[in-house]
């Protein structure tokens, strides 16, 4: 019975450590590239003009653009792309979506909830008319929030699609640790 009940507390030990490696452990990559975003990046923000911009976009996993969102206390770097590779950085930008600096379309931001930093860990405090403002090297972008809701995971990617206005959409799980659903912040550029 001795026995029974070691073999017990090793187990449970190891499933609290994975559990602590994931929801804090991860956080520890994210912080390194973030002060390495932090370190070169802002030196290149409002740089260069909207008509400057290439006309194809960044690589994987490169910094992207500097968001900031007040109403949940965040400053973060974005990279381009949302492999599990890349948001292991941060929040990461849908490829296929707008760009901040074009006249027209949605740019799609996704970010973890609960593990590498959660950086849209209180995306669901956000409120219609919060700030959200993305900085990039073409320019500094505004937005404020027009929808908080919530959609199935299945047929979520529909909160992409592409608008005639310049606008955002944020996504990211729902509820907390869980992927069932999905909690959609959506804003307009002002």
């Amino acid at each position: 019975m001795r026995w029974v009940g070691i073999v017990c507390l090793v187990f449970a030990s190891g499933i609290a450590g994975y559990i602590g490696w994931a929801l804090w452990g991860t956080g520890l990559a994210t912080q390194r590239a973030q002060e390495t975003f932090a370190s070169s990046f802002p030196e290149r923000i409002d740089t260069r003009t909207p008509e400057q911009a290439p006309e194809r976009p960044p690589l994987p996993g490169t910094v992207y653009a500097q968001i900031l969102i007040p109403r949940i206390e965040l400053n973060m770097f974005v990279v381009q792309g949302v492999d599990a590779v890349d948001l292991e950085q941060g929040p990461g930008h849908y490829q296929d979506t707008a760009d901040p600096w074009d006249d027209a379309g949605r740019v799609g931001i996704a970010g973890h909830r609960t593990t590498y930093l959660a950086p849209f860990g209180n995306l669901d405090r956000m409120q219609v008319g919060d700030d959200i403002t993305l900085r990039t090297e073409f320019g500094t972008f505004r937005y404020v929030v027009s929808d908080v809701f919530v959609v199935p995971t299945e047929g979520s990617g529909t909160v992409l699609t592409q608008t005639p206005d310049p606008t955002l959409v944020l996504t990211t799980c729902h509820p907390k640790y869980s992927a069932s659903e999905r909690l959609i912040v959506s804003a307009d550029r002002v």
